[in-house]
């Protein structure tokens, strides 16, 4: 069973906290992750190349010459594919869906791999609770300067509840992102150098994901 180092703000470590073993201390394999990022990266996509087809071309109701007796090939509309100005065949439709399916279990277990990642790697940070008396950019900085003080690395912050104070004064910290707990996904724990979070939020994790 891990433990992990458990910090009040000023960034003392005050005591020890044992996580849970089906969640924080997963033997990460690749292809499973591989497979859920190409999930969500495909879930994301939206369609923005659209192509008209013969029938959405304006213009082109009238057959522009008999069919029989001109010496011509046969035509029915000056919006055909083969015509200068008529419509596409077998373009990009907006109408598409990229959207992919992958079976529940494996996409949990992905986001274990990847907390159990951050444990071992030492890249997860638990504050015994984030309290502001008011919304203060500057005092915020602080707080994460002492648990991290490394620059210009990338931090996601998992919120057990919605306080505006904290929101608000991490909304315009260069390279910090903040979620809810519920809404920690595979893909944004890979993009972020460090995971901070508090003891409540360690504890809605490990009631939410099991």
């Amino acid at each position: 069973m891990p433990t992990i180092s458990i910090y009040n703000q000023k960034g003392e470590s005050i005591k020890r906290q044992k996580l849970n073993d089906q969640i924080f201390d997963c033997q990460p394999k690749k292809d499973i992750i591989h497979q859920v990022v190409i999930l969500s990266l495909a879930n994301k996509r939206h369609p923005f190349a659209h192509t008209l087809k013969k029938g959405d071309v304006r213009g082109g109701g009238k057959k522009p010459w008999r069919q029989k007796g001109t010496g011509r090939a046969r035509a029915g509309s000056i919006r055909s594919p083969l015509w200068k100005g008529g419509g596409v065949t077998f373009g990009p439709d907006k109408e598409r869906n990229y959207s992919k399916k992958i079976n529940k279990k494996i996409k949990k277990k992905a986001l274990y791999m990847c907390l159990s990642d951050k444990v071992k790697e030492k890249r997860l940070y638990i504050l015994d609770k984030i309290e502001l008396s008011e919304i203060k950019t500057k005092k915020f900085v602080d707080i994460l300067s002492k648990l991290i003080p490394e620059k210009n690395k990338k931090i996601l912050l998992a919120l057990e509840d919605n306080d505006k104070n904290i929101i608000k004064s991490a909304r315009n910290i260069e390279k910090l992102r903040t979620m809810p707990v519920e809404s920690l996904n595979v893909l944004d724990l890979l993009k972020a150098d460090y995971l901070v979070t508090t003891v409540k939020g360690i504890k809605k994790i490990e009631k939410h994901y099991i």
